[in-house]
């Protein structure tokens, strides 16, 4: 089937690293989203659609823990998933900055496709989920 829409887990590569998950030993599946965000974000060269897939439904369920959408219920992990900690969002937003990068598979394939626009959103959200934008200050000068 390949890819269905535009979400983490809406395509085959995201929906198996799920299963995945769901086989790997409860204190292994942290172990399992780490190593996905690392390949991505220690990619130097061409980084490619199943890492880059693997690595934005990694991404997904970090941000889940921080306030974002719930995993896909239907095609995500449906084993629970440990707390992850603070320091993997990081890696999460590396990992995100490389599947955007012009040396990405996925932003190739996305490109030219009608979608292309709102995957390329949905992948900045889940950036700005695991590491804010920093808001301009008021002018303190102009404080009472």
């Amino acid at each position: 089937m390949g890819t269905w829409d535009i979400g983490p887990f809406d395509n085959d590569t995201a929906a198996d690293f799920a299963g995945d998950l769901d086989d790997a030993p409860v204190g292994e599946r942290e172990k399992l989203v780490r190593r996905m965000l690392k390949r991505a974000a220690d990619s130097t060269d061409y980084l490619n659609q199943s890492d880059g897939e693997r690595a934005v439904a990694a991404a997904a369920l970090i941000a889940a823990q921080h306030g974002g959408e719930p995993t896909c219920p239907i095609y995500g992990p449906s084993e629970p998933l440990p707390t992850f900690p603070a320091g993997l969002a990081m890696l999460a937003v590396d990992a995100l900055d490389q599947v955007a990068a012009e040396q990405s598979e996925l932003v190739d394939g996305w490109f030219d496709s009608s979608a292309g626009l709102r995957w390329r959103q949905g992948v900045k959200r889940l950036r700005d989920l695991l590491e804010p934008p920093i808001k301009p200050q008021e002018d303190a000068l102009f404080e009472i």
